[in-house]
């Protein structure tokens, strides 16, 4: 299989994001014009291209051959450099893993590097990644830094929403609400920036709800739609079988756990991600609410499930992976997949 092409870097593109031009243009606006807050607060769900724009703003900052002002070359040693997360200007901070928690540790480590002058760039930046992951003492902490700014110091954090965060925190920031974006205006993107067929292009924009920083990552990474294709076949192969198969499926998918319970967690997490948008599209088909479904490629299975089963286990099987979502990071794997797979309906929907 031919490897998948690359995805475009920023360089000759502008800051080269997809659906959220209005704040690039607004922040290029605070670069232009020597007006940059001290502090900005990305918001939006998990994978509408966030990080992405925080990174564009941080190049964009400390480029060292701007073309334009407001504009970073992409080329430079330094955007290079902020692209990949390793600047030394650039300290990283987030949670060790999805869902667990930013510590009151890592933001004093924080505040130590911000203390010190910049190496290279006009800036110091920091990115707070997922910053509705900190606790209370690790907010609290932050916000010292944010009542007194360092005007050579840039804080960029990220969270899926502000009210997650402590008013005081929010009330600090330059707030940027990023939000999905249409799905045919995101395929039609997707189609030229990442000349894409236009059946996968919206293939794509649906199976990321409009996210655009999810849609570019599946487009660039070929390896991400096929994994999600082998769970949907997994999932569909499921639905008929007994339990002997479902224990012995709950098993082998978590016996990783043993050695790296890590690994295992992402694993599973990423299953249940493409399972859940399955059962949600059954839940629309079931109640007849007229939304197109996310699975778009699976319509027949859908739509055949949803005749099998009734609402209830339908909305049953939605709410039990929402809830392992929630539980993860301190449930037993297997048993936590044996209560999920053993509570689908049998169903012949393949």
């Amino acid at each position: 299989m031919p490897k998948e092409k690359r995805c475009a870097t920023m360089a000759g593109m502008g800051w080269n994001v997809i659906g959220h031009t209005w704040a690039a243009d607004l922040l290029r606006q605070h670069i232009a014009g020597g007006n940059l807050r001290h502090a900005y607060l990305f918001s939006g769900p998990t994978g509408v291209g966030r990080r992405t724009l925080a990174l564009r703003f941080a190049q964009a900052v400390n480029c060292t051959q701007p073309p334009a002002p407001g504009d970073a070359c992409g080329k430079c040693q330094t955007c290079r450099q902020i692209e990949r997360m390793q600047h030394t200007d650039l300290t990283v901070v987030q949670a060790e893993e999805t869902g667990t928690v930013l510590k009151v540790k890592q933001i004093r480590e924080l505040q130590h590097m911000l203390s010190l002058s910049p190496y290279t760039g006009g800036y110091r930046i920091a990115l707070l990644l997922r910053f509705e992951e900190a606790n209370a003492n690790a907010q609290n902490a932050l916000l010292k830094t944010l009542e007194e700014p360092n005007p050579k110091v840039l804080l960029l954090l990220t969270a899926n929403d502000p009210e997650n965060l402590l008013p005081t925190i929010t009330s600090r920031c330059e707030l940027m609400r990023l939000r999905p974006m249409a799905v045919d205006d995101l395929a039609a993107a997707l189609e030229v920036q990442e000349n894409l067929s236009k059946d996968k292009a919206l293939l794509i924009a649906h199976i990321s709800g409009g996210r655009a920083g999810f849609a570019k990552r599946m487009a660039c990474d070929g390896e991400m739609l096929e994994k999600r294709k082998q769970w949907m076949v997994d999932m569909l192969a499921l639905l008929p079988a007994g339990r002997t198969e479902r224990f012995h499926y709950s098993e082998k998918t978590t016996r990783i756990g043993k050695k790296d319970r890590g690994e295992a967690k992402s694993v599973l997490l990423e299953g249940m991600a493409n399972w859940l948008s399955f059962w949600r599209d059954v839940l629309l088909v079931g109640t007849e609410s007229g939304t197109q479904i996310t699975n778009i490629d699976l319509q027949e299975s859908v739509h055949r499930t949803a005749e099998a089963v009734n609402l209830r286990d339908a909305a049953h099987a939605v709410s039990a992976l929402e809830h392992a979502f929630k539980r993860i990071q301190t449930a037993n794997l297997q048993l936590m997949l044996d209560t999920i797979l053993l509570d689908w309906p049998f169903v012949n929907a393949g």
